[in-house]
């Protein structure tokens, strides 16, 4: 049985501060959804102030590596060109790509084209020519903090049709991170992307989604876009998490290239769109460790 703290006692989390004037009304608050039956954070997933501050720097360098591939990407390029701009910008500045290596994946980076929804592998052969769209998401770890965000490029004219679904896309997550707030519900927050998508007549995608960072590359929760207000779990000051739907243009149904075991590919072949953002929920409001571009690129 777990020794109960008291309210003078050394609190759980590290902070050295008595138990009472840090986590005691954070517990009976968790304890309270608890009974009535929600979903609530384990104390492990709550980040302390050292780890808040170490995984916020990793999330800057996660988007100076972003900013250094905007400049660069265009037309003519190779996604393999890419991957060699991530490793060379993380590793020169003390980081390392989390992607590399992870569960066998082979690059630093993953860039996802046109009906390519996610986990797209550079290579030699895949250049990028006028009319695509391409998700870049990088993955950061620097002093063993990983940060996780992916921006949206559109390659010169990609037509009204593709640069809607991109805007849509980024305009559905900042409609979700209105929603993150402290001791409410990521099912908030998932409606809100879910409407706004549902609303242009776009779908997302429900099998694959966010999930908690920082510690780990991928921690709890997962993060569903296809949920209801006041359900999932309970959002306490502390978590971090990414918003990052995957919203396609036509149905929401996938596939896994059987080739690669990674790529994850639209049913019917009609483009998808993804931005990712990662969150921390503070105790007023919330704030964006690392940021998606506020316009969207246009690049030749």
């Amino acid at each position: 049985m777990l020794k109960r703290i008291g309210s003078g006692d050394p609190c759980w989390c590290g902070s050295r501060k008595p138990y009472g004037q840090c986590h005691q009304e954070f517990d009976r608050k968790v304890s309270r959804a608890r009974f009535m039956g929600h979903e609530v954070p384990s104390h492990k997933i709550i980040k302390t102030p050292e780890q808040i501050q170490g995984i916020r720097e990793s999330g800057k360098l996660n988007v100076a590596v972003l900013d250094y591939v905007a400049e660069r990407i265009r037309a003519g390029i190779t996604t393999a060109e890419i991957d060699q701009w991530v490793y060379d910008y993380t590793t020169k500045h003390g980081g390392i790509p989390a992607p590399l290596g992870y569960e066998g994946f082979p690059k630093s980076v993953c860039t996802s084209i046109d009906a390519q929804v996610c986990h797209g592998i550079p290579s030699e052969d895949v250049v990028l020519k006028e009319g695509d769209i391409i998700n870049v998401d990088v993955s950061t770890i620097l002093h063993g903090y990983y940060s996780d965000s992916s921006r949206m490029f559109m390659i010169g004219d990609v037509g009204p049709e593709k640069e809607k679904l991109v805007r849509v896309t980024r305009e559905a997550v900042e409609k979700g991170l209105q929603e993150v707030k402290p001791w409410g519900y990521l099912g908030d927050m998932g409606q809100a992307v879910h409407d706004h998508v549902k609303k242009h007549g776009y779908t997302v995608v429900e099998d694959v989604g966010g999930h908690g960072v920082g510690l780990e590359f991928h921690e709890d929760p997962f993060v569903s876009y296809v949920t209801r207000r006041g359900t999932e779990m309970l959002m306490a000051p502390g978590m971090i998490f990414t918003i990052e739907p995957m919203v396609n243009m036509g149905g929401d149904e996938i596939f896994v290239d059987d080739g690669n075991g990674w790529t994850i590919y639209t049913e019917d072949g009609k483009p998808s769109a993804q931005w990712e953002i990662m969150v921390l929920v503070t105790e007023d409001g919330c704030e964006v460790l690392n940021h998606a571009s506020k316009e969207l690129r246009v690049v030749d």
